[in-house]
């Protein structure tokens, strides 16, 4: 009896998996048709079958924790890092010679200025030849860029709902909006990551609201950039301050923009809709409606609704931070950077309640 030739499944790689955004990455490629998980790498927890640190991966992810050197990375076609800033631009000139892709969800790729980058980040840039043919992963504005690079760099969480809610404003053949965005954003804990850290303690976090980063946060650079792009190289003046929610995963934003005289005639839900028409995970709500984080909790989806007072437009959005805020946001890249569907492994329905 013959049978027809399986696919040559990827071969994926995860380095830095023990923490939020890695979880995540295991959960959504153990589940993925196309991906076969051959490298999970963490220094302290070599040797440590990955399901015993998280039960929920149980018979589902047959990996075992190694450390860099022991993972073959160089074997795998796509490496995903899951790491703090500065990990993988020091990995990435060896792991491109050898054929290897790359996806940072850290921010080693997302800004193109490398000043700016030694600035906000504190450090120099290890390899800038290969910044500068990086792209950055944010699917629905650099598609066909995507599907084409040998490195990509996830967005962070709010520049996402910030660029993907204002995207549809940003006309090449009439100005709509003033250059000007305020971004009121709020994010669940887990955000934070995995660390034990003071302000992310539950009697610390639980029954409480706050601002933070106020002076001057590390995604601030990286959406003023990424907003002078879609706007035709012209700078878009940024009002950014996040907020802690209590809550461990979710995050809303809401952005506030002044329409100019010349556009108060526009239909702006018809913009949006028609803008984003054949985007599967962005879902343009009815005239009126109002997202919430649990109607995105655990999916790919992010939630978009407009409200208008007079001159002002009111636009909010909704996404888990983790999932299209960075780890299924990241094998959406992938799944472009190897020809596939986006939605392949990505199609679950959120959780409720």
């Amino acid at each position: 009896m013959s049978t027809s030739a399986q696919p040559t499944k990827i071969k994926v790689g995860i380095v830095g998996a023990t923490g939020y955004t890695g979880v995540e990455l295991l959960r959504l490629l153990a589940q993925h048709p196309h991906a076969e998980i051959t490298a999970v790498t963490s220094r302290q927890e070599s040797g440590m079958p990955v399901a015993d640190m998280f039960p929920s991966l149980r018979g589902h992810v047959d990996a075992v924790f190694k450390t860099p050197d022991e993972a073959a990375l160089d074997q795998c076609d796509v490496v995903f890092f899951a790491t703090p800033h500065g990990v993988a631009m020091k990995e990435a000139q060896q792991l491109v010679d050898k054929g290897v892709k790359i996806i940072d969800l850290a921010a080693d790729f997302r800004l193109q200025d490398t000043a700016l980058f030694e600035k906000w980040y504190k450090m120099p840039h290890a390899c800038p030849d290969i910044l500068k043919e990086s792209v950055y992963g944010l699917v629905e504005i650099h598609r066909e860029k995507i599907a084409q690079a040998r490195v990509v760099g996830n967005p962070g969480c709010y520049p996402v709902t910030v660029l993907l809610g204002t995207a549809p404003l940003w006309s090449p053949e009439k100005a709509l909006v003033e250059a000007r965005v305020v971004a009121d954003c709020k994010s669940g804990v887990s955000g934070a990551g995995r660390k034990a850290a003071v302000g992310s303690l539950f009697s610390e976090a639980s029954d409480n609201f706050k601002a933070y980063g106020v002076a001057g946060h590390r995604h601030h650079p990286e959406i003023s950039a990424q907003l002078k792009a879609l706007n035709g190289g012209k700078d878009v003046h940024l009002t950014f301050v996040p907020h802690l929610v209590p809550m461990i995963r979710g995050m809303f934003s809401t952005l506030y923009l002044r329409i100019l005289p010349e556009a108060m005639d526009t239909d702006f839900q018809a913009l949006y809709e028609q803008f984003y028409a054949n985007e599967y995970f962005v879902d343009v709500m009815p005239a009126g409606a109002v997202p919430e984080t649990r109607s995105v909790r655990a999916s790919n989806k992010i939630r978009i609704a407009l409200q208008r007072h007079d001159d002002q437009l009111i636009v909010m959005v909704a996404q888990d931070n983790l999932v299209k805020g960075a780890s299924g946001q990241a094998v959406q890249n992938m799944n472009l950077m190897f020809n596939l569907p986006e939605q392949t492994g990505l199609e679950h329905v959120a959780i409720l309640p």
